[in-house]
């Protein structure tokens, strides 16, 4: 989100510029966060009405209007890595890959409660890892009303450890969720290198997730085993599971397992042959659509339009702001609380982050931070690291904390109303992930500044030598 040259607060007196484009800005978030209109809806109108203040204040110079394609141009890696990848899942989804592998995982659980939930656990952090996390959240709502509706069991718990765990998963790779996608671009983080620094933190958060849920639902889960009637029955029940029933050709079964495998290998190597992610998640679509008899209409109608829009729009509008010049008083301001010590600026950032990400959803969030934070490493490369592995956990796990901060909560929590009428409200939510989420944030925090310590994050190549 980048800016030409010829942009800059030239206004007199400055302040009112940032005061009126950055009202904009909190007002398009709030209304976001209390979901008064489509979010896709709002995000446009701010663009527009922050595109009217830009040009009113003459903050795109003589450019003008132009100055917005270059802003999306900046970020047109992110969308083409959304195409992509939403047309692949759709595509390798039909063949019955995704839910062969759930199926042969209940399998094992022989429908034991606990069991099965620490399986529910682990397929959501595999599938949001490679599936990113919308639509391995969907796929995980749907296996789990399924499951349990087979079993006789409540799937309230299970949908909600979907809904927080998903969280701790898509911290796992670059393309493991919109966020880590945004940040990682930013930062222009090597696929490998994200991998390595963000991995043990997603089974770390991850694990301590699922031992809370199981301390604060173990009674509910196994109350509900009981009452399903006889154990030996049920595993009876389990055992009869066919995983290749839903599997109509075996020849595009196993197509789809090779596309989606040469998918997150090139995912990794791509750096290494010099394309993007953007080239890979498409490639990936294409291959799909040609060797796993995808329809292409229906593919292509799956792609999550509404966030692609919801996309255009935050750039505009952060690009907008970007152009007064309050984001980097904003970045000064940051130094100053954090008195340049890291460990208080770390603390500082990840706070706020997470806060701002459970009320308002972690993307805009995300996209107001990254310019800051560029500002910041920019002029202070030690700052970096820290600052931007903070970022990665903050804002994905921030969402933890209330019923409308992540994706993968609102779909879960969606499945479980539409399924059986039952809402999760506010306060039964946020009972459990406000106590995942405080635990969390000192696991963030704690391992953000034992990394930078030691030394063990990779280097970040766009603040390398500077």
């Amino acid at each position: 989100m980048l800016l030409s040259a010829e942009t800059s607060n030239s206004f007199e007196p400055a302040w009112v510029p940032m005061a009126v484009l950055g009202a904009i800005m909190v007002a398009t978030y709030l209304v976001i966060a209390f979901e008064k209109f489509h979010k896709s809806v709002t995000a446009i109108l701010g663009a527009m009405a922050a595109v009217i203040a830009a040009l009113a204040f003459g903050l795109f110079g003589k450019t003008g209007y132009p100055v917005i394609h270059e802003i999306l141009g900046h970020d047109l890696n992110i969308l083409g890595v959304i195409i992509g990848t939403s047309i692949l899942v759709d595509t390798v989804g039909r063949s019955g890959l995704f839910q062969f592998i759930a199926i042969r995982v209940v399998k094992m659980t022989m429908g034991e409660p606990k069991r099965l939930f620490l399986f529910v656990c682990i397929l959501t952090w595999l599938f949001v890892s490679l599936l990113t996390l919308a639509p391995g959240s969907l796929l995980m709502a749907s296996l789990v009303l399924v499951i349990c509706k087979t079993l006789g069991y409540h799937p309230k718990p299970y949908l909600i450890a979907v809904a927080i765990v998903a969280n701790s998963a898509a911290l796992t790779t670059f393309s493991s969720g919109i966020a880590t996608l945004m940040i990682g671009t930013s930062a222009q983080i090597p696929y490998v290198h994200f991998f390595i620094g963000s991995t043990p933190l997603a089974i770390a958060t991850g694990a301590v997730a699922f031992f809370v849920l199981v301390k604060l639902y173990g009674k509910k889960l196994l109350a509900d085993a009981a009452a399903a009637g006889d154990p030996a029955e049920l595993k009876t029940k389990v055992a009869g599971f066919d995983e290749w029933a839903l599997v109509k050709d075996r020849r595009i079964f196993w197509r789809s397992a090779i596309v989606l495998l040469l998918t997150v290998v090139g995912f990794a190597t791509a750096q290494m042959i010099g394309v993007g992610l953007d080239f890979i998640a498409m490639s990936g679509g294409m291959m799909a659509l040609l060797f796993c008899a995808g329809d292409p209409e229906q593919a292509i109608k799956k792609v999550k339009w509404s966030v692609i829009l919801f996309f255009v729009g935050l750039f505009v509008i952060v690009g907008s702001v970007k152009a007064t010049g309050l984001l980097e008083i904003t970045a000064d301001a940051l130094v100053s609380i954090g008195g340049g010590q890291t460990w208080l600026l770390v603390i500082v950032l990840g706070i706020f982050v997470m806060l701002a990400s459970g009320f308002v959803d972690n993307i805009p969030v995300t996209a107001t931070m990254l310019p800051i934070l560029d500002k910041i490493s920019s002029e202070n490369p030690a700052l970096a690291e820290p600052l931007y592995w903070t970022l990665v956990g903050a804002a994905n796990l921030g969402g933890n904390g209330t019923p409308i901060g992540s994706v993968a909560a609102v779909v879960a929590l969606h499945a479980l109303e539409a399924e059986r009428g039952e809402k999760v409200g506010w306060g039964e939510f946020m009972k459990a992930g406000m106590l995942i989420l405080a635990i969390q944030a000192v696991m963030v925090i704690g391992y953000v500044l034992l990394m930078h310590s030691f030394g063990w994050f990779p280097d970040l190549p766009k603040y390398a030598g500077r």
